[in-house]
């Protein structure tokens, strides 16, 4: 497979990649310019829509009725509607007054639009009174990640900041859960269940498994079928009636292998589509009408169960600790739910932590064959691509220097990729090396390198301190900002 520099002279290719990189920088950072002056003239005319009702008796009516009057005349000249107007109003004046630094992160070029978007959407159960405290975290976060790497972090910290329990909200909220219909067009509905996130992700996940089992024999099934169809031409297939005549269906109104088959090599559907017909499957019949993985009456897509991937703080497990618990990829869950999960798994791992970074450094098992894995997977966490997000627990462990030109199987040589970045990595001209500490070092066709950091640990320990601490560490549940 050639990739694009090999197609063109490296040089040239090289070359002209690179422009195109900098000129995407050029433009980002102008855009991010226009941005920031657009924001900060929408909160101009929200304080002025303030500034009318100062003095009035109905002030309240008198600032809406002036933010509606603003709000109109500015939709005029953006050509989109008051209303539309009026909330990015709102959005920019929450900005400019709630988050000034964040904002000025955002226009030093530190932080993207992005960040900031992730910074006010997760700081809003943030108490004022704390508000900076957050904001001065979330920046330093924010300078070394992606928006959808941090937001997860950034969510836990924000609720560890609230005055009332993550247990003792996430309670009020699951009473509230639901299951709702939403007519659409075209004969079209959604159905929408309002789910623990636990409970959800599960659902999501095994529906994404099933799916995939379906998808992945369709070429095995495809080719039996064919080998059949051929078989039947010549008239001596195990189908076949000596003229060429398939079989049919049963008598008892169901299909015989052969005609199944067919429908399975035939079947074209996306996994979304897979996705939701399992789903619909399962609640009505409570089995898929479609299993081309079957093999026995029972059906293994029905064996399928969901994954569910934490990081459990000390003091989660000993009861003590009501601070939200990380779902990787995902958002927090509550530290009950969170010990009802570890009170159901039949193998523990326990991880040895540097007691200075809070680094991963040892996991022990009885499971020989999977250590090493273990170990991976609590050190990365998620894809180590930069800004990918997927879990390691759907991710290939890729070796950083190819086995096949004499790399290593060892942890400084060992880290996860997702299947579109591990292709990536193999096709196209994107190279990477691993550094010390499990950090991997990106370097693209344009030669820009990405400095990919191992993530952060979900709990870290550092040294205590006084005359009788000398042999002691001192264990903090809060990530190291």
């Amino acid at each position: 497979m050639n990739t694009p520099s090999e197609q063109v002279p490296r040089d040239a290719y090289s070359a002209s990649l690179a422009r195109i990189v900098a000129d995407v920088e050029t433009v980002e950072r102008q855009i991010a310019t226009g941005q920031i002056a657009q924001l900060r003239v929408l909160a101009r005319a929200g304080q002025l829509a303030e500034e009318q009702a100062v003095g009035s008796g109905s002030r309240v009516r008198v600032h809406d009725m002036a933010l509606r009057s603003i709000a109109a005349e500015v939709g005029g000249i953006m050509r989109t509607t008051d209303r539309t107007v009026q909330r990015r109003i709102d959005e920019a004046r929450t900005i400019v007054e709630g988050y000034p630094a964040a904002l000025g992160a955002w226009e030093a070029a530190r932080i993207t639009r992005g960040h900031v978007l992730v910074i006010v959407d997760t700081g809003g159960v943030v108490p004022v009174e704390l508000r900076p405290e957050f904001e001065a975290a979330a920046i330093s976060r924010c300078e070394q990640d992606t928006p959808n790497r941090v937001r997860a972090e950034l969510e836990i910290l924000a609720q560890r900041l609230h005055p009332r329990s993550f247990t003792e909200r996430h309670e009020e909220a699951a009473a509230k859960r639901c299951v709702r219909l939403m007519p659409g067009r075209d004969g079209m509905s959604d159905l929408i269940a309002t789910l623990p996130t636990v409970i959800a992700e599960g659902i999501h996940d095994r529906l994404t498994q099933q799916a995939r089992a379906i998808i992945d024999t369709r070429t095995e099934r495809a080719a039996t079928a064919a080998d059949r169809r051929a078989t039947e031409r010549v008239g001596t297939g195990a189908f076949g009636n000596g003229d060429g005549a398939t079989g049919s269906a049963l008598g008892d109104g169901t299909t015989n292998a052969a005609d199944a088959v067919d429908v399975v090599a035939t079947d074209k559907r996306p996994i979304d589509q897979v996705r939701a017909d399992v789903f619909a499957d399962l609640l009505l019949a409570g089995t898929p009408a479609l299993d081309d993985t079957i093999d026995t009456s029972a059906g293994p897509l029905g064996a399928i169960r969901a994954r569910v991937q934490i990081v459990l703080p000390a003091s989660c497990l000993d009861g003590t600790g009501q601070a939200p618990v990380d779902l990787m990829g995902r958002s927090p869950i509550d530290a009950a739910t969170a010990r009802t999960l570890a009170g159901s798994v039949g193998i523990w791992e326990r991880m040895f932590t540097d007691p200075v970074t809070g680094t991963t450094v040892a996991v022990d098992s009885y499971r020989v064959p999977l250590p090493m894995r273990r170990y991976l997977q609590a050190r990365d966490q998620h894809c180590r691509f930069p800004g990918c997000r997927v879990p390691a627990i759907r991710c290939e462990i890729d070796h950083t220097h190819d086995h096949a030109l004499g790399g290593r199987t060892e942890l400084r040589n060992l880290a996860h990729l997702c299947q579109r970045h591990h292709s990536m990595k193999q096709f196209t001209a994107w190279r990477v090396r691993q550094l010390q500490g499990g950090v991997l070092e990106w370097t693209s066709p344009a030669g820009r390198t990405y400095r990919e950091d191992a993530p952060t640990p979900a709990v870290a320990f550092t040294p205590a301190t006084g005359p009788d601490n000398t042999n002691r560490t001192n264990r903090t549940d809060a990530p190291p900002f």
